[in-house]
């Protein structure tokens, strides 16, 4: 892309959504060799339960963020070392594939527990002093979700579908991910200046790093594989509370003017109002709905609670339209899989990052904010300094907790089908959905 914008070169895969936490075996460092394991399976029985019974570790799944930032150049060496570790991985074998005949979850006795706990031990979830048995006991729990975790799955301790997809990913597959986004997060490692903000496409999340630490931490929702959000290198120029929301002229095609024809009463009652080009406000009685052609005026939401993009919208410099901003919908904030929108990004607690966006310009605190938003006056707000936005396409990456993340590679950009794991699920889900996200249906 050109203007005042950099694109981020991305190419290839990776895996699911959310961050999280491994544990105490930090992923591959505690690969052992297969003499080791097989040291393991062939220890005395433990018996059918683990009488060393550890709710602690059965607990120790609960969703840790590292404060360390995606993009720190302090992540480099630390997934270098990982690399290496999974190429011991890959030269010793690899790890076992996973096929229960059985639903396997706490409490179930089967033989092929004892290949889950060899598959969770190669790549560090599960600690070796867990032992080999049949028992699905409290230590594979613990270990199942905390390869659930670092891989944004829901963390239940259950082998559904999607879990056993992604722990039978082989471990090289796995390691040309990795190397794969260690060159997307090299070509990032420059000075990305003291304020920024990260938004990670596959990891649905958002950064607002200070000084080289995560100030900010949130969810985002971000473009459907059929309209994709754009990398890009940019900066935050503006934020404006109580936004309009022109509705593009596909929309009013292909959306509006077929619910105006249903229901005349549609855009009044979202607040919706037309404008000729001279800027003159045209009444809706007065417009042939039925027409062949839709008519050649401007559709202007309203800024309001019901307004596509609610609060705030923030805008950063880019050629393809896309923006920052809040929701109506709320509820989306709870899906696994936060694909939804038509390029731009909405941004859950938004205010959030609002007042961090302009804690440099002179007269905006939060109250202030607040105040002006309780108005419904749409107010543009120029920041006193741009600050750097760099919207980037990771599906695999480590930081100083060795934690190594996978997520699901949505765009299919690693090169290889496996990492996209569940490239259909909330992609088309509102074929319904009026604007780049959502103009309130009728």
């Amino acid at each position: 892309m050109a203007d005042k914008t950099n694109v981020v070169a991305v190419s290839r895969r990776g895996l699911l959504m959310g961050a999280a936490l491994v544990g105490a075996s930090a992923i591959a460092g505690q690969a052992m060799a297969q003499s080791a394991v097989d040291e393991v399976i062939n220890a005395r029985s433990r018996g059918n339960w683990d009488d060393q019974f550890d709710a602690q570790t059965s607990r120790a799944t609960a969703m840790v963020t590292s404060n360390t930032p995606l993009l720190s150049a302090s992540n480099l060496p630390i997934l270098q070392n990982v690399i290496a570790q999974y190429q011991q991985i890959v030269a010793q074998g690899g790890w076992p594939q996973v096929n229960p005949t059985v639903k396997l979850k706490l409490g179930v006795i089967d033989p092929s527990v004892q290949v889950l706990r060899q598959r969770l031990m190669i790549s560090g979830d599960l600690a070796r002093e867990a032992g080999m048995s049949d028992s699905f006991d409290t230590y594979v729990d613990g270990a199942v979700k905390r390869f659930q975790a670092r891989h944004g799955l829901p963390t239940d301790g259950a082998l559904g579908e999607y879990t056993l997809k992604a722990m039978n990913i082989s471990a090289d597959v796995r390691l040309n991910q990795l190397n794969t986004n260690l060159v997307r997060l090299q070509s990032m490692s420059g000075d990305l200046g003291q304020r920024y903000v990260m938004v990670n496409i596959p990891a649905m999340n958002i950064e607002a790093v200070e000084g080289d630490r995560v100030a900010l931490h949130t969810n985002a929702i971000v473009g459907r594989i059929s309209r994709p959000t754009h990398p890009i290198n940019s900066k935050i120029y503006e934020v404006i509370l109580n936004p309009y929301w022109t509705a593009p002229r596909s929309i009013v095609e292909k959306d509006i003017v077929p619910l105006m024809r249903k229901d005349p009463t549609y855009l009044a009652r979202n607040n919706i109002r037309l404008f000729d080009n001279k800027g003159q406000e045209v009444a809706p009685e007065t417009v042939d709905w039925n027409a062949p052609k839709a008519p050649n005026l401007m559709f202007r939401q309203d800024p309001g609670k019901i307004n596509a993009m609610a609060s705030t919208k923030i805008n950063f410099h880019n050629p393809n339209n896309e923006y920052l901003h809040d929701t109506p919908q709320q509820g989306l904030f709870n899906k696994l899989m936060r694909f939804e929108s038509s390029g731009c990004m909405r941004v859950q607690n938004v205010r959030d990052l609002t007042s961090w966006l302009l804690k440099d310009t002179p007269g905006w605190p939060r109250q202030q904010i607040e105040r002006v938003i309780s108005t419904r006056q749409n107010t543009v707000i120029k920041l006193a300094q741009e600050v750097p936005v760099y919207i980037v396409y990771i599906t695999a990456w480590s930081a100083k907790d060795n934690v190594v993340q996978f997520r699901d590679d949505i765009y299919q950009r690693d090169g290889d089908a496996q990492l996209a794991l569940q490239t259909n699920i909330g992609v088309e889900q509102n074929p319904g959905n009026i604007e780049d996200d959502n103009l309130p249906r009728q």
